[in-house]
């Protein structure tokens, strides 16, 4: 196994930014823009961090996460299951987090 199999392996992110891209419909280098990135290096850089060459650190990866609309824990859970449950969640009010969270309880 090669170091960049290995790499992509321990970690989600590289996975759930290019599910969460493509979700919403844009390109890298859409993306990359509306997250700050420069335009001409913003495609090559969501690139890395799809392929799982590079690893956004968590500032950048919450700006790419406000532009795709999804929590910043969404790109760090391993399991489909929990990363699905966490993106429905985060789109509920405040209110509606604590009457789920009571009925959990």
């Amino acid at each position: 196994m090669s170091t960049n199999e290995r790499k992509t392996l321990s970690t989600p992110i590289p996975k759930r930014l290019k599910q969460a891209r493509k979700a919403v419909d844009l390109s890298q280098k859409d993306l990359g823009v509306a997250a700050g990135m420069d335009e001409l290096s913003a495609s090559a850089r969501m690139n890395q961090y799809e392929v799982g060459k590079r690893t956004p650190d968590y500032s950048t990866l919450k700006r790419i996460a406000k532009v795709l609309g999804y929590p910043p824990a969404y790109f760090y859970t391993e399991d489909d299951l929990m990363a699905e449950l966490i993106s429905c969640i985060s789109k509920l009010s405040r209110e509606e987090k604590q009457a789920l969270l009571l009925k959990l309880s």
